[in-house]
């Protein structure tokens, strides 16, 4: 990635930041991309991670920065963080924010995390008519296989509670509470879930039991949305009593290896959120493959679901494809953060 592609990358995630309603990441990003233009400290920090970037580097950063907030190590600039009690001034946050890249110029860089690392428990809301369903016409327990889980958050999606007009479902007892988000149809929530396994894969997955697993999570979460921010906490305290089995792994042989018998009395879901973009083409079209592979030896006595929520043309749509039998059908669409699931058509 060039130095004009750089600061490109930052105006592109700006338009984000605006979109997705995080005013001190726009203005953020608007000023670090033209500090990159001008060879400042921003482009010193990000200069040695460049040559193979993307457009995730700017946040990469901005995550990097964030982790020295939360860990009370920038007073001045957590003045104007709200993840760390501040109150967003988009107009002087600026001069602040570039005086302490300045300063920590050198730890920023070797601590530039090398990946994005959202685990957006939010999301579960998107997914959720998706396991409502299967697990309604199965009539299983489910068997959960997470691609890129990050700490599996998500796997822990049965344990948070949801509100709907037609009731909630899940645990009301659980810190994780989802207001209603959900527009067109609503999610079955008189279906009973029962999990009998939960494991996930992810290239680099943290463990969010540790203080530096729950710093990472927290670091990458934009500091101007406060309710993301303490789901994503309460979710790291709800993974503390719900195990689940993380591995670190390419998906496409974890996922094959996995897959390869069918497993007799329960419902196997593979399911991602946001993960096609950094598999590239061709791994994408081999992890069709292997579910395609494997649909096709699935029967009734072990069903195999495929749950998926991608970048489409509103943001993100939801996909399932239940084998045997197999046909994808589009049941929702929500944005990059769960929020506003529009559920498309019935999913009884």
């Amino acid at each position: 990635m060039s130095q004009q592609k750089a600061a490109d990358a930052c105006v592109w995630q700006a338009d984000w930041a605006e979109r997705l309603r995080s005013p001190l990441y726009h203005a953020l990003l608007l000023r670090i991309a033209e500090d990159v233009r001008g060879s400042g400290p921003c482009w010193r920090v990000l200069e040695p991670h460049a040559v193979e970037a993307d457009h995730s580097l700017p946040l990469r950063f901005l995550a990097s920065v964030h982790r020295l907030v939360l860990e009370q190590r920038l007073p001045e600039l957590a003045r104007y963080y709200p993840s760390a009690g501040g109150v967003v001034d988009a107009a002087a946050v600026w001069p602040v924010f570039i005086e302490q890249v300045e300063r920590h110029e050198k730890e920023l860089s070797a601590r530039l995390p090398k990946t994005v690392q959202t685990n957006e428990v939010a999301r579960c809301c998107a997914l959720l008519p998706g396991f409502l369903t299967i697990a309604g016409s199965t009539r299983m327990p489910l068997r959960l296989l997470e691609i890129g889980c990050s700490a599996g958050l998500n796997l822990r999606w049965d344990c948070f509670c949801y509100a709907t007009p037609a009731g909630g479902w899940g645990d009301p007892d659980s810190p994780v509470k989802f207001g209603n988000v959900f527009q067109g149809d609503l999610p079955p929530v008189n279906v009973n879930v029962s999990v009998s396994e939960r494991r996930g894969c992810d290239i680099n997955p943290i463990d969010p039991s540790t203080d530096g697993g729950r710093l990472t999570l927290l670091s990458f979460v934009w500091p101007d949305q406060a309710e993301r921010f303490h789901q994503l906490a309460a979710a790291i305290d709800v993974a503390s009593r719900v195990p689940v089995e993380l591995t670190g792994a390419d998906a496409l042989p974890w996922l094959e290896s996995h897959l390869a018998q069918a497993r007799s009395g329960a419902a196997t879901v593979v399911f991602h959120s946001v993960v096609r973009p950094y598999l590239g083409k061709e791994s994408c079209g081999r992890m069709d493959e292997i579910l395609e592979e494997a649909g096709a030896r699935a029967t009734r006595e072990a069903p195999l679901a495929w749950l998926a929520m991608e970048p489409a043309e509103k943001e993100t749509a939801v996909d399932l494809t239940l084998w045997p039998g197999g046909g994808r059908r589009r049941i929702a669409e929500a944005g990059f953060h769960g929020r506003s699931v529009n559920i498309l058509a019935p999913v009884r």
